[in-house]
């Protein structure tokens, strides 16, 4: 594809200063763009108009210069932003956490929506009252009028309109899966029970308890010759048995006919624990959800960890790796709690319930052996899946309590089906909607439940090929209520069930602002225009929108804005560092960068040097972690050092890309799932054409280009420097996934299968493969304490290179650090390694 200079494909240079663009509140039409690319996002041309003054206010005086010690010191001296924002429990008061300056403890704060003006951050709330402001689960129905919470697993309750709240329970025990119950309380489990308890504080009653266990028999059958022959012949032995029985049946009878005592007690498979349980909003039902006890890791899953306080080396244990996972089945049971009855509910209902979704790839990897595969229809092993924003658990109870809606998913991740079962009558699973995918179900957009005052459930599925929110009836239709090239994500529904509130990319994909649609019409409109990275909070009475925004070079602060108006968000909070503001930032410039292999471009930062094109210009490739992670937006990077970093560079006269490869997140599915059973082709041809691109349009030496990331960025420098040996001149491969059978399972598996069924898959996406192809200087850096990718990834990957007689690399170790480094000087060490590379080689 035949490249376009710089001017004419810059989607978006947001400097430091702010940025606004033009949009749509149509949902499905886009704004045209100027600029001419090859994409199926709509674009904006973004340019600087307001908002000048919320970062640049402190740049008006004398610059600070940058230095890497600066950079890599305890990032509390850019300030200490906001975290975990939400409204107190019942109030519109604002309420976020702030780190301790030197410490890694965090105090809470509240503030109030009128108190926006940017110079004020709040009130510290002191330890007494915390119960009243934070809360580690939260309900808040309309039907109801009190709102309830946990905190420090006590339940506490407030009516609607009042300022005191009331302790519910007060104890060591630790509640948890609280619930509205009846027209008057709330329920909550306990261990292996629930319990309810009224918004007053009395009525306190245990409603049903299970045990994983043989149910007590008071007499058992005879169990062989000579326990048949004894009750024969003594008589005593008959009127113990029979005196049990008497009694067994009066305990019975008594828990059946007095309402004061507490019957309901259920027993399942003694080999078999918890997954989790739900009790229905009426208390007449209840799901409990169980697998096979098993161990999910071996002994030999250990890290050894060198630096103790005691001076000896302590093997800590470790997660399983994919190469030893198992297939896990849930049992779902429905209990009857009156009449003390439990049934399993059967999954054969569910389509593709016993389909072959892997027969191609199970062929394919049999040929490969010179054997030849016999498909089979199997029941498939599913359970329920957890997972996706503001899901709390994958059970939801219409609130009529006859009702319930599960999400559940298949071991082999080609599957999600949201189901639902009728208390009364059900004993298997009806399906509302089923979610296929030939790769792999998206982990993130799995949002649902119900709304308010129907029998309809709101979902979330990329079946389009991007996220979007639909409502199924359950005796109904889907329905698609948004649509486009976009992601939608982090809905919420209000409380009358006629809007839904979401956050997504409609303008750019780069540019995340919140939406309001109806869903009766689909109307939709845009509640924001900030340009940046926005996420929201509602309020409870849904009048306001806490905002954290962010922008390039600005961190997150939190603004506020009237959901039923026009006016702009005002900002709330001021917490960035006089120090931080003091530095010129070099805001990089948001670039679609052409494909030679798809009609989509690669969206990528591109950081520029003054007077480009003086010199033919040396390059660094910052390849971003996570795999799945969206890195080239217009907000603030979780990787603010790399961001510190490449404006060190930028001064010193590199070009830097930083490129959302094919397997980012942001760009719908299509792109996610490039990479199935071939992770490290697509994007390794993605970073060839963003070198291609650096020659042609940043005035780049091809002959003097490196590479760098950390974790899967890791994994990428090296499949780029052994599968493309001439694409870069240097490497640096930061804790790094060398062999993917030792990774985890949930993320390995959903994009390679595993490796008993796909050992092709792994052996095509695994660097310690193809190390022989390694001929530039490469750099590794491993944490010896990573219980993420395990520092033997590397360990073998240097006896491979030793093996294979290689020369040109160099290992560093830091002991003492987890996947994510936490010491400034083990950060310090890291990056003046990669800075000495890049200097030495390019």
């Amino acid at each position: 594809m035949k490249t376009t200079k710089l001017s004419a494909i810059v989607l978006a240079i947001a400097l430091a200063s702010g940025c606004t663009a033009t949009q749509s509140n149509s949902d499905s039409a886009a704004p045209r763009n100027t600029a001419s690319t090859s994409s199926n996002f709509p674009t904006a041309t973004v340019t600087q108009e307001k908002n000048v003054a919320l970062v640049t206010s402190a740049n008006s005086g004398e610059q600070a210069s940058l230095t890497l010690e600066q950079i890599m010191a305890d990032p509390d001296w850019l300030g200490r932003q906001p975290e975990r924002v939400a409204f107190a429990p019942g109030s519109n008061a604002i309420v976020y956490r702030q780190k301790q300056e030197g410490s890694i403890l965090r105090d809470v704060f509240v503030t109030q929506a009128d108190a926006a003006s940017g110079e004020g951050n709040g009130t510290k709330v002191p330890l007494s009252q915390l119960h009243e402001m934070t809360y580690s689960q939260y309900i808040d129905d309309i039907d109801y009028d009190f709102v309830a919470w946990i905190y420090e697993g006590d339940v506490f309750a407030k009516k609607r309109g009042q300022q005191n709240s009331i302790q519910l329970t007060r104890d060591s025990a630790q509640a948890r899966n609280l619930s509205y119950y009846k027209n008057d309380g709330v329920s909550f489990q306990v261990g292996n029970s629930f319990y309810s308890i009224s918004a007053n504080g009395d009525n306190y009653q245990q409603i049903m308890e299970w045990d994983f266990s043989e149910a007590p028999q008071a007499v058992k059958p005879a169990a062989d010759y000579l326990a048949q022959e004894q009750l024969k012949l003594i008589e005593y032995v008959n009127v113990d048995r029979k005196n049990r029985q008497d009694r067994e049946a009066l305990a019975h009878a008594i828990k059946r006919e007095n309402d004061a005592v507490m019957s309901a007690q259920f027993y399942f498979d003694k080999e078999h624990t918890n997954v989790t349980a739900s009790l229905s909003p009426n208390g007449k039902y209840a799901i409990v959800v169980t697998r096979e006890n098993r161990a999910t890791r071996d002994d030999s899953d250990i890290m050894p960890d060198y630096i103790e306080e005691s001076g000896r080396i302590v093997a800590k244990p470790v997660r399983q790796r994919v190469a030893d996972a198992k297939p896990i089945s849930h049992d779902i049971y429905l209990l009857d709690i009156e009449a003390n009855t439990q049934r399993k509910i059967s999954y054969v209902n569910l389509p593709g319930y016993n389909e072959d979704v892997l027969e191609a790839e199970k062929r394919e990897n049999a040929e490969a052996r010179g054997e030849k595969y016999v498909a089979n229809r199997l029941p498939r092993d599913i359970g329920l899946l957890f997972g996706g924003y503001a899901t709390e658990a994958p059970i939801a109870w219409h609130e009529d309590g006859q009702v319930a809606a599960l999400m559940l998913e298949a071991w082999d991740n080609k599957d999600r089906w949201i189901v639902t079962l009728d208390a009364a009558n059900d004993t298997s699973f009806e399906t509302q909607h089923r979610m296929h995918d030939d790769a792999w179900v998206n982990y993130r957009f799995n949002q649902f439940g119900w709304i308010e005052d129907s029998k309809a459930l709101y979902l979330l599925s990329e079946e389009s090929g991007y996220s979007h929110l639909y409502v199924k009836p359950i005796d109904g239709k889907l329905k698609q209520i948004t649509s486009g090239n976009y992601v939608v994500d982090t809905v919420k529904v209000s409380k009358d069930g006629t809007h839904a509130y979401y956050k997504a990319n409609k303008k750019h994909p780069g540019i995340f602002e919140v939406y309001q649609t109806e869903l009766a019409t689909g109307d939709t409109q845009a509640l924001t225009d900030l340009n940046g990275m926005t996420d929201f909070v509602l309020s409870p009475d849904e009048s306001l929108l806490v905002l954290t925004h962010s922008k390039l070079t600005m961190p997150p602060e939190l603004y506020v804005k009237s959901v039923d108006s026009d006016t702009e968000a005002a900002r709330l909070t001021n917490t960035i560092s006089d120090a931080f503001l003091s530095i010129d930032w070099k805001a990089p410039s948001i670039v679609a960068v052409p494909s030679s292999h798809t009609e989509q471009p690669i969206y990528s930062r591109v950081y520029l040097p003054e007077n480009l094109n003086a010199q033919k210009r040396r390059a660094v490739v910052f390849n971003h972690g996570a795999g799945y992670l969206q890195n080239a937006h217009l907000g603030w990077s979780a990787y603010f050092r790399e961001f510190m970093f490449h404006n060190l560079l930028i001064s010193q006269g590199y070009v830097v890309l930083d490129m959302d490869f094919r397997a980012s997140a942001g760009y719908g599915r299509d792109w996610r799932t490039a990479i199935y059973r071939q992770m490290g082709t697509p994007e390794v041809q993605d970073l060839k054409d963003g070198v291609n691109w650096l020659v042609d349009n940043a005035n780049v030496d091809r002959n003097r280009i490196g590479t760098y990331g950390g974790s899967y960025g890791g994994f990428l420098t090296f499949m780029a420097l052994f599968n493309e040996p001439d694409l870069f001149q240097a490497g640096a491969a930061l804790r790094p996934v060398s062999d993917w059978a030792h990774y985890n399972l949930p993320y390995t598996s959903n994009i390679l299968n595993t490796p008993d069924v796909d050992p092709l898959a792994y052996e095509r996406s695994s660097p310690i493969y193809f190390a022989e192809g390694l001929n530039k200087p490469l750099l590794m850096n491993a944490p010896m304490v990573d219980d993420n990718v395990f520092f033997v990834d590397v360990v073998r990957l240097v006896q491979r290179l030793i093996e294979l007689e290689k020369e040109d690399f160099e290992t560093a170790i830091y002991p003492v650090e987890p996947h994510g480094f936490v010491q400034p000087s083990s950060w310090l060490d890291e990056y003046r390694r990669i800075h000495k590379l890049f200097e030495t080689h390019l």
